[in-house]
C-alpha cells in the first residue's frame, strides 16, 4: 500500500509515512519530516492535533513494525501533487477481522470532496483484503462533515462510547463484502 490511485471526483495517491517520517513530524520537524515522506507537507501536518496523532502512531510502528501497510499515509491530490492531509487505518485487521479508518482533511483542502476520495480508497483496500470481514469508522456526534462523509457508503450505527477528550462518539461498520464505492 505504498502508492495508490483510484477513479473518482478528486483522485488521490497515498504516500507511506514511515516511522521516521512520523516521528519528525511528531517532534515538530516539517522539513525533516518531509524529506522522509518525499512530498512537501503543509504546517498541517506539525499541528497539535497531528503531532499527537504522528507520535501515538510512531510509537505504534516501534512496537509493531508489521503493521506500517496499514497506518498513516499522506493523502496527496492528483495530477497537481498537493499533499491534502492524511488517513490510513488504526492498525492491521484484529482477530475478528475489524479494521478501523481514519482519515483527515488538511483544513485549506476541506469540502472539495477530498475525504470522500480517502475514504472510498480506504474501503477499496479493506475490501481486496482476505483478511479483512469489517471497516468500522468512529465518529464524535457533533462531526456532521465526517458523518456526511460515510452517507452511502453502506455504514450502519453499531453503538457509541464516551470518549473523555472528544465527547460522544457514534461507531459505524460495514461488512466488507458490502462495501459501495459508488
Amino acid at each position: 500500500m505504498n502508492s495508490e490511485s483510484f477513479s473518482s471526483p478528486r483522485h488521490i495517491r497515498f504516500v507511506e509515512l514511515s516511522a521516521t517520517a512520523l516521528r519528525a513530524l511528531a517532534d515538530g520537524d516539517l522539513a525533516g519530516g518531509s524529506a522522509e515522506a518525499g512530498v512537501a507537507l503543509d504546517e498541517y501536518f506539525v499541528s497539535d492535533r497531528s503531532r499527537w496523532i504522528f507520535g501515538y502512531r510512531a510509537d505504534q510502528l516501534a512496537k509493531d513494525p508489521s503493521a506500517a501497510p496499514w497506518i498513516a499515509r499522506a493523502a496527496v491530490s492528483e495530477p497537481d501533487g498537493t499533499v491534502v492531509g492524511d488517513a490510513g487505518f488504526h492498525g492491521p485487521p484484529d482477530e475478528a477481522g475489524v479494521v478501523e479508518v481514519g482519515y483527515t482533511v488538511a483544513p485549506a483542502y476541506r469540502r472539495q470532496g477530498y475525504a470522500r476520495a480517502m475514504l472510498k480508497a480506504l474501503l477499496v483496500r479493506a475490501a481486496a483484503e482476505p483478511g479483512v470481514r469489517t471497516v468500522r469508522a468512529t465518529i464524535r456526534s457533533d462531526n456532521t462533515a465526517s458523518l456526511a462523509t460515510i452517507a452511502g457508503f453502506g455504514f450502519t450505527r453499531v453503538g457509541e462510547r464516551g470518549n473523555e477528550r472528544d465527547g460522544l462518539d457514534i461507531v459505524f461498520e460495514v461488512p466488507a463484502g458490502a462495501i459501495r464505492t459508488q
